[in-house]
């Protein structure tokens, strides 16, 4: 069967809970004044923005407990008509879990996805799917199995969107698009002047490279291009959660479309800028038409 995006990553299930006031430091207290079970994981969460904007997707990657928070991150996945069918539910098995804790300006999450990563619960990357599909999404965290499923797409002539690995990775540098967040960057790349570092992925890679740092500008182009910026829309954010998701998935959207670079990353920033407005953020990801008007209100066009 066709589909428009073959989606391979991180999954989980995931309690969101809103705190009256700040996070509060070591021996202190905070309300919590709201609390909500969602998806987690960078896969999931690119998989729902798609289907928002009437992709067909189909989702692989890590496995799910068969207990209540395995079956009802399926029910909602199931519920945004997400191809859920390679997905394996396990028996006596607790699946990737996170617990996120949210004030007005920051999220703090407690998970064990170290403890996937140990284990290497996840599947491996199915060529027929990645043949069936358009485009895939990668993320580049299930060790060989990532860097299989971006060898099956090369083979196969089949363009990848991936996030956060290094710019030495073949993952990396057969990418049609590579994005790279801050928070990465200051985790794996701590110190380094972030345009050097930027030069040395454009270097290596072959595709798109774009480095994303939250409100300030965005950086992107390809080999033996100039430097482009794009300045990101300013939002009151409710939920940040998933604003590298949903970029990720507008960028995926401008590639199936044939658009620009400049025209995909104008797009994805408006798409991502909209989703951090309300909360949860993924769950209530915009359509097409309401990205469109969200640009134009802010005397933006989208060319």
């Amino acid at each position: 069967m066709q589909f428009d995006i073959y989606s391979f990553g991180m999954i989980s299930s995931s309690t969101l809970h809103i705190l009256a006031d700040n996070f509060p430091g070591a021996d202190c207290y905070s309300e919590i004044k709201d609390t909500y079970k969602m998806v987690g994981g960078e896969a999931a969460n690119s998989s729902i923005v798609l289907s928002k904007l009437g992709l067909k997707v189909k989702l692989d990657g890590n496995w799910l407990g068969k207990n209540d928070e395995g079956i009802f991150t399926k029910q909602i996945l199931d519920r945004f008509n997400i191809d859920t069918s390679r997905l394996t539910i396990k028996a006596d098995y607790s699946g990737v879990q996170e617990i996120v804790f949210a004030d007005s300006k920051t999220r703090t999450i407690f998970g064990t996805y170290v403890q996937l990563h140990d284990k290497e619960d996840w599947n491996t990357p199915s060529s027929e799917d990645i043949q069936n599909s358009k485009i895939v999404c990668l993320d580049p965290f299930f060790k060989e199995e990532s860097l299989k499923t971006a060898q099956l797409c090369k083979s196969m002539n089949k363009p990848y969107v991936t996030i956060d690995c290094e710019y030495t990775s073949e993952i990396a540098k057969n990418a049609e698009v590579l994005i790279i967040s801050g928070e990465f960057r200051g985790g794996k790349y701590a110190g380094c002047d972030h345009r050097e570092l930027y030069l040395k992925y454009r270097e290596h890679c072959n595709g798109l490279v774009i480095f994303t740092f939250g409100q300030d500008p965005i950086l992107y182009s390809r080999k033996g291009e100039a430097v482009n910026k794009f300045e990101p829309y300013r939002v009151t954010a409710v939920d940040t959660a998933g604003a590298g998701d949903s970029f990720r998935s507008g960028i995926l959207y401008g590639l199936l479309n044939g658009w620009s670079d400049s025209k995909t990353i104008n797009f994805a920033s408006a798409l991502a800028a909209m989703v951090c407005t309300t909360f949860p953020g993924v769950l209530n990801a915009p359509g097409f038409q309401d990205v469109l008007q969200f640009i134009e209100s802010n005397g933006r066009i989208l060319e």
